[in-house]
């Protein structure tokens, strides 16, 4: 028997998951990068990758003729890679973010512009703008690159859990991603670009991996050295790290991102290079914001490296107020896990019954969502009437902003020139600039809990209705804005409680901005590093690590993190760090049990191959022999992958029906031929013309199965399984009887061994290996 992705049978919630998982090849993805199910009458599918070494006479015979020198130019090339995705990857967000900012800058000096004269012009301007761009980014996603849609986060953990979702990394994505983001976040949705970013980077390295876009025709043969799943893996890895330093200018918050929240391998030499990655984005962005600063990129380059510098807010807290911030954190796991429910219950609406009726449907939905946030945006702050300036100016912020000016104390709506008006200063704004007015020291008292409490309940339905339609959509930014609010209503509290002169209510809104983050996607250590990074300002790193872990915990009592319910929605059969409890009490042999494994001898009648790749699914085949007593003899694996391509070559169909000597064989094949295109379904069988004498004559699969697959007894407990497929990476696991006998037994000694061969001179306690006689 043998045990393979279908390794969580034993789960009725996995059970529901594999269900949604069709059994085709042909993969499609609607408008919101859902994969279509059987049920919904669509042929999506997803397929594993293989990130286990398949060692079979090809890759041997490679091996040996490698040297020291190619040996060094492979980890050469590696970290050249690794260059060229870093600086890819930030020249890309550096597009965006100027391209957002320019659009956002013009939209509102416009619109400032034209209230002087007419508010309602003003509107119309204001809600044509934002139109225009959503209506853009829609029309891009569904008619261009579908998967480019979301934040493309689950899609990648999926990619680097070990499981191929078609059209996520391909170059049209990239293009959707980048232009989609542009639209989406210039049209001024509840939505960020952080999380696209993250799959722009990804996208950058597989592209760069594989050598380009064949499709069209901007590839190269010379980049095309990473052909295995395991490699492109580890540069997926570097991009996804890049796009989270480039999103939020913050090196280690994406090394730390990586590892904590997208991969599920990890090794040191990956964390090397990752943190090379990260370095060469900040230089990248850095250099381009140096070079923005003489005003040449318009709107873009104001701001420096840090996005929302506190560093001149709260020099120090008090023990008393612990308990309030802790609430923070209770807050913003309620919320967190209440934003990340409702999203699933809209997501999953959306896919059951509106995105169903079509492309033009789509972009109806985000066109109207963007008049609404129009509406809303410049709506509210109308009903809203206007407060005095503050007498005194030891904030050094000017107060009313000058017409056409966007900041702290925004004049909008108000009758004399002394006034502001607060909602407008948080909702008639970018949202950098919104959460950088939350964010600001020494502004007691420019908001008052009126607006504050209006703004949340605002922009929070906003943010849940918004997640999930047809246009690239990140989550950072959106969390940190609500949660910025209700922390700050939580410092205002604090504030006229306590009556401390030196307590801000900008550091309550920080710390509220990394609860809700905490309480929505689980993350904690880079999550921390990366607030840190981004507000520059060290001493409320103990707060911040406070309110992430009571947001966690809160969250974690009710349901899972957002990235994990969406991966789950859209049928990705995530394998999570840990194994379910109720494994313990199962063996292998109950997991695998519903399976119907199909096994091939050695030589095989070419017929009969394409017969029984035409009449399932399965990818992966063990191969059995005989002995000379006639006892059958398991020989190792060969995968579907491989079968199609000796199919397809013909080179390898031999007249004689015995087997020959692989070692004396030449082989014809290159390692590399057998690596299936990334992010593609690959070869089909329908896709192979075989003729009536091709049909005739046999192959002997001995030189290119695996010889030696990971095995597992049958009685072993299903969680050490479970541990062991996950860790490896694996795709296939054979389950197989207890053994008759044991011919050796290896300890840490015999894996210390010398490059001359020669075990190493390391006293240890335990015995070496024994043959067991």
């Amino acid at each position: 028997m043998m045990l393979s992705n279908h390794l969580q049978n034993g789960i009725e919630s996995d059970n529901l998951l594999w269900s949604r998982v069709p059994d085709s090849d042909d993969t499609s993805t609607d408008g919101v990068g859902l994969l279509s199910s059987p049920r919904d009458g669509g042929g999506g599918a997803v397929d594993s990758l293989d990130y286990e070494v398949i060692e079979n006479y090809a890759y041997r015979e490679e091996q040996a003729h490698r040297g020291k020198l190619y040996v060094g130019y492979y980890v050469a090339v590696k970290w050249f890679f690794s260059l060229l995705i870093g600086i890819g990857t930030g020249l890309a967000a550096v597009f965006i973010n100027l391209s957002v900012e320019n659009f956002a800058g013009w939209k509102f000096a416009l619109t400032f512009a034209i209230i002087q004269k007419s508010y309602f012009a003003g509107f119309i301007v204001y809600l044509v703008i934002n139109l225009v761009l959503v209506f853009s980014s829609a029309y891009i996603i569904t008619q261009f690159a579908p998967a480019a849609a979301g934040s493309g986060i689950p899609e990648i953990k999926g990619y680097l859990n070990g499981i191929d979702i078609p059209g996520t990394l391909l170059f049209r994505t990239l293009i959707g991603k980048i232009f989609g983001s542009i639209g989406s976040v210039g049209g001024g949705l509840a939505l960020g670009k952080e999380g696209p970013l993250v799959h722009t980077g990804a996208c950058i390295a597989s592209l760069l991996g594989q050598g380009g876009s064949t499709k069209y025709h901007l590839n190269s043969r010379w980049p095309q050295l990473f052909k295995s799943d395991r490699d492109r893996r580890d540069l997926v890895t570097c991009g996804c790290a890049a796009g989270v330093a480039a999103a939020f200018r913050a090196p280690v918050g994406g090394v730390l991102f990586a590892l904590e929240e997208v991969t599920s391998w990890w090794r040191s030499q990956l964390m090397w290079r990752v943190f090379f990655t990260s370095a060469i984005v900040a230089v990248v962005v850095r250099t381009a914001m140096g070079w923005c600063k003489s005003g040449i990129c318009g709107h873009f380059g104001g701001g420096g490296f840090i996005i929302w510098d506190v560093s001149d807010g709260q020099d120090d807290y008090y023990f008393k107020e612990l308990l309030p911030m802790a609430v923070i954190g209770v807050i913003g796991g309620l919320l967190g896990a209440l934003f990340n429910q409702l999203t699933y219950y809209m997501t999953s609406w959306r896919r059951n019954y509106l995105h169903k009726k079509g492309n033009r449907v789509k972009i109806y939905e985000a066109c109207i969502i963007s008049c609404l946030t129009s509406a809303i945006s410049f709506g509210l702050p109308l009903l809203r009437k206007c407060s005095p300036c503050p007498e005194t100016a030891d904030s050094g912020i000017e107060c009313p902003r000058p017409p056409g000016m966007y900041g702290n104390y925004v004049n909008f709506y108000c009758k004399t020139d002394n006034e502001y008006n607060d909602l407008a200063t948080i909702f008639f704004n970018t949202q950098d600039d919104a959460i950088r007015n939350l964010f600001s020291a020494k502004t007691m008292r420019e908001f008052s809990a009126q607006s504050l409490l209006t703004f949340l309940a605002m922009f929070y339905s906003l943010a849940v209705v918004t997640f999930g339609t047809a246009v690239p959509a990140g989550q950072f930014v959106p969390g940190i804005m609500i949660g910025s609010t209700y922390g700050r209503l939580v410092g205002m509290f604090v504030v006229r409680f306590y009556k401390k002169l030196n307590i801000e209510e900008g550091t309550y809104a920080l710390l509220g901005a990394a609860s809700f983050l905490g309480g929505s996607m689980r993350m904690t250590v880079s999550l921390c590093v990366i607030m840190v990074e981004i507000t520059n300002n060290l001493k409320l790193l103990p707060l911040i690590m406070l309110v992430l872990l009571v947001s966690k915990a809160v969250g974690d009592a009710f349901n899972e993190g957002l990235y994990e319910v969406q991966a789950r929605l859209k049928g990705i059969p995530l394998l999570e760090s840990r194994p379910k409890y109720h494994m313990r009490q199962m063996i292998a042999k109950e997991a695998c049990q519903s399976q119907k494994v199909i096994s091939l001898p050695r030589v095989i009648r070419v017929a009969d191959v394409a017969s029984i790749l035409r009449s399932n699914k399965h990818n992966g085949f063990p191969v059995i022999d005989h002995t000379r007593s006639g006892e059958t003899l398991v020989i190792g694996i060969v995968l579907r992958s491989h079968l199609l391509v000796l199919l397809q070559s013909k080179v390898d169909f031999q007249h004689s029906p015995l087997p020959c000597d692989p070692i004396a064989r030449p082989i014809r094949h290159r390692f590399s031929e057998f690596a299936k295109p990334v992010s593609s379904k690959g070869l089909c069988i329908e896709d192979i013309h075989l003729t009536s004498d091709d049909l005739e004559m046999y192959i002997d699969l001995a030189p290119f199965l695996n010889p030696s697959p990971y095995v597992v007894p049958e009685d072993m407990s299903l969680t050490k399984v479970y541990n062991l497929f996950r860790q490896l990476g694996l795709r296939h696991l054979f389950v197989v009887p207890r053994p008759s006998r044991v011919i050796g037994l290896i300890t840490r000694k015999d894996l210390l061994i010398e490059e001359n061969g020669e075990s190493s001179a390391v006293e240890l306690q335990q015995s070496t290996s024994r043959s067991v006689q």
